[in-house]
């Protein structure tokens, strides 16, 4: 979704109120990814045969932002960090793993280089 800048006073058309609504995808295919500013508020989805890593950089999002990700291939997709700290319930808190095909997850920046992942982890 492309950013709108809006003024005091302005009202807002019907389309400028559906873009605010519209969520915005990012098809992956390959079997490693990693973020970038422009996959804030997306839905980044991985698709391939074999395990897939999605790699949260640092320096890159800020305290607020999220990334949502959805593994729709048969191979389950990880989230790791490059000097970043990562916090989830999943078994390995550090690097969670989507529990299944169509499994989904919210990254969420909660701090300078801290995100926390939550959804359907194993």
């Amino acid at each position: 979704m492309a950013a709108i800048t809006f003024v005091t006073g302005e009202v807002l058309t019907a389309a400028q109120m559906n873009a605010l609504n519209a969520l915005a995808f990012n098809a992956q295919v390959g079997t490693t990814y990693t973020l970038v500013a422009a996959d804030k508020d997306k839905l980044v989805t991985t698709s391939n045969g074999a395990a897939v890593t999605v790699t949260i950089p640092t320096g890159v999002f800020t305290v607020g932002q999220s990334i949502n990700v959805q593994s729709i291939g048969v191979g389950l997709t990880t989230i790791s960090g490059a000097a970043v700290t990562i916090t989830s319930t999943g078994a390995s808190a550090i690097a969670p793993k989507l529990r299944a095909r169509y499994s989904a997850a919210t990254i969420i920046c909660t701090a300078a280089g801290v995100f926390t992942v939550i959804g359907d982890l194993s």
